[in-house]
């Protein structure tokens, strides 16, 4: 089961060793982001062949260290390797990092990677932990579930709780297994709004709206209730209840969305599959 929810702490000082994260894209980009604005950039080392010179120039003038590949690391004694290349690049990518991961934490972000498959490329680090981000971490608003493998220490598990809440919220599990749920409704979860944008502007232009109209409304909506949500100690349900006016125009959606719990168990399938397909994928990892 999921932990405590923990809340964010302050930004970490800037001296100490090296945290290299592997991987530059939208979500290693992401978490290089957030840890430059908690203080940490003098102490990155971004790894990328593929990073944008946009975003090397930008990421150097914020006191990171980049490079094309491993070799930047040569005199280095990181404190922390966040891994987050492909999932599918893991097994070319991960072993030129054994090395360095002997004195480190090793953080991967590689949905379905399990960590039988990390030691062996890893050359069993003595710590780990495997962390699933969703996609709003790239605006700081993101939220992350991890688990540690039990020879991670307790101070090598605050750090990467530290680095990993540089985009967000974190939750800590007490089985690795659990990840596979966790990519399920909040990994996949930002599609499934997206989605609902999709379905919702779609709807409104059937009822007489034009597309640019409902798009409009439609995401607005979702934005709206999203900051209502964030903003609020209400809880949904009763955030809905506040909104349906018994006889109303509310009412009469939500008794179509809800009846026979046809949303909940579309729902509940949804995640059901993903779930699953979680665990097909880390048979082949």
């Amino acid at each position: 089961m999921p932990g405590k929810r923990l809340t964010k702490p302050q930004p970490a000082p800037s001296e100490g060793r090296p945290i290299v994260v592997a991987g530059v894209g939208h979500m290693g980009g992401a978490i290089a982001r957030g840890l430059i604005a908690a203080g940490l950039g003098a102490r990155l080392i971004l790894i990328d062949p593929g990073m944008k010179q946009a975003d090397v120039r930008a990421f150097r003038k914020a006191g990171a260290t980049t490079g094309n590949d491993v070799r930047v690391l040569t005199g280095a004694n990181p404190e922390a390797i966040i891994l987050a290349v492909k999932p599918q690049m893991m097994a070319q990518v991960a072993p030129a990092y054994a090395a360095a991961a002997r004195s480190a934490v090793v953080i991967s972000i590689a949905a379905g990677t399990q960590i039988e498959s990390l030691n062996l490329w890893l050359d069993r680090p003595k710590a780990m932990v495997r962390a699933m981000p969703n996609l709003p971490a790239a605006i700081g608003k993101g939220i992350s579930a991890a688990y540690a493998t039990p020879s991670t220490t307790s101070a090598q598990r605050k750090l990467a709780e530290r680095l990993l809440k540089a985009t967000g919220d974190l939750v800590w599990l007490e089985g690795e297994e659990l990840l596979n749920a966790v990519t399920a409704v909040s990994g996949s979860g930002p599609a499934y709004v997206f989605l609902l944008v999709e379905a919702m502007a779609a709807a409104g232009e059937r009822v007489g709206l034009s597309a640019e109209v409902a798009a409009l409304l439609a995401r607005k909506t979702i934005e709206g209730a999203g900051a209502l949500l964030a903003s609020s100690p209400t809880s949904p349900t009763d955030l809905r209840r506040s909104v349906t006016s018994p006889g109303g125009t509310t009412e009469a959606a939500l008794k179509v969305l809800m009846a026979d719990g046809r949303l909940e168990q579309l729902m509940a399938e949804a995640i059901a599959a993903a779930n699953a397909r979680g665990f097909e994928l880390a048979k082949t990892r």
